[in-house]
């Protein structure tokens, strides 16, 4: 029980013993009533405060996620492809043998009382380092309204928001390798807005500068991108939760570049994309600890109008797409520090004309999809090891067993994730 309600509780407990008693002044019961109110006050601020506050005082809070792979593949993970689709940089499975991922440097802190703002910064294996976030966000507007500034992950779907560390698999879904580069994430500004409802009821739209995929060449003067998005939830009963939500994502692409770089094919064009998510988690009584249960999917389509230049070849051929595709996953603790899981994701290219045949978007008669099976051990909120197995069947008529075996250590303080 909070101190300042137990205080509360305390003098009201001895105001009514003493009311058998001659009656109390009016004054001091005026009071001890403005006492109550007092504290009552100011247990909800500190409350309110602490759902934010992430490090001590203004001092940054410092973390470091460290994350690693051992991998092997069936077939050559150079051939990797995605028939129907044309993928953004580092898009495929992964190197075989032991391999450093990336790691993230985080650091975060109230600016003062209106303000607060977070960096990460990407360590990649090849001793580079890339912003992968560096923004700041209010949390004194009211009403509940909160604008985010910088570059950030995008707040569309379920999974583009999280952080590869929190993922349920080694990999990501299909659909976000295929239509949005694994994650997007730009320059931009962001506005929500939480409506004062029993049900969790959100609003959200941006603008970003549209230079990565699925946008490029940052058009219309540098606000090449729009998204907005929608999620309701709320809770069913003492032990189950659940969130739907709605997104779309509007993008001009200008000389879009995909595909390695003896190869690029430049795409100039609109894309837009929208999606539906939804999450269901189970915890006894609402205590995940020793037992918890999570379904989560998502589809997602995608329309495309513009010109290809398939190879830079300097003839741009007409094209106009449609694409889809989907994931579900169930993740299940069944004993304290141990969960299995399974997922299953597909895609569909329509086909093209025969101007584009042979290259990157004819799908050639094949539907990607793939199967996968993980079960990871997590000592503690801080360490997790992984062990997962695919069976992919991205390229055609090919079956690529792949293995990861997966360490997650985060050192440092590292806040809690988001539903």
């Amino acid at each position: 029980m909070h101190k300042p309600i137990f205080m509360a509780s305390l003098l009201f407990a001895a105001h009514v013993a003493q009311a058998a008693e001659p009656p109390v002044n009016p004054q001091q019961l005026r009071d001890l009533e403005q006492r109550v109110q007092e504290l009552e006050a100011a247990n909800a601020a500190a409350g309110k405060a602490a759902t934010r506050q992430v490090s001590n005082n203004f001092n940054p809070a410092i973390s470091l996620i460290l994350d690693g792979k051992l991998s092997a593949f069936s077939k050559d993970p150079g051939t990797y492809a995605l028939p129907g689709f044309a993928l953004g940089g580092e898009t495929g499975p992964g190197d075989e043998g032991l391999r450093l991922g990336e790691s993230e440097l985080v650091m975060s802190a109230n600016i003062d009382d209106k303000f607060y703002g977070q960096f990460t910064a990407a360590l990649t294996p090849e001793n580079e380092t890339e912003i992968e976030e560096a923004f700041f966000e209010t949390f004194a507007l009211g009403g509940g309204f909160t604008v985010r500034g910088g570059r950030f992950l995008s707040g569309i779907g379920y999974l583009n928001p999280v952080h590869a560390h929190a993922w349920d698999f080694a990999d990501q879904p299909l659909v976000y390798r295929a239509m949005l580069g694994n994650q997007y994430k730009d320059d931009g500004v962001q506005a929500r807005w939480v409506a004062p409802t029993d049900v969790f009821l959100e609003l959200g739209a941006e603008i970003f500068r549209g230079d990565n995929f699925p946008a490029g060449g940052a058009a219309n003067s540098g606000k090449g991108t729009h998204t907005v998005f929608i999620r309701i939830g709320g809770d069913v009963g003492a032990s189950h939760a659940w969130r739907l939500g709605l997104s779309q994502l509007d993008a001009d692409a200008r000389n879009r570049a995909t595909g390695d770089a003896t190869t690029l094919h430049l795409f100039t064009g609109s894309s837009t994309q929208n999606g539906v998510d939804f999450i269901w988690k189970w915890a006894p009584n609402g205590n995940p600890k020793q037992t918890n249960f999570k379904f989560q999917t998502e589809y997602f389509t995608r329309d495309e109008d513009g010109t290809l230049d398939p190879a830079s070849s300097g003839t741009p051929l007409s094209y106009n797409g449609k694409q889809k595709g989907w994931y579900t996953q169930a993740v299940y603790q069944f004993m304290p520090r141990w969960r299995v899981g399974l997922r299953y994701d597909q895609l569909k290219a329509n086909a093209v004309d025969a101007a584009l045949a042979g290259t990157v978007l004819d799908k050639q008669g094949h539907d990607p999809k793939r199967t996968s099976v993980m079960t990871d051990f997590s000592n503690s909120e801080f360490s997790r090891l992984r062990f997962q197995v695919n069976k992919d069947e991205s390229r055609v008529n090919q079956k690529d067993t792949q293995w990861y075996l997966q360490y997650i250590m985060s050192l440092g303080a590292h806040g809690t994730h988001a539903f």
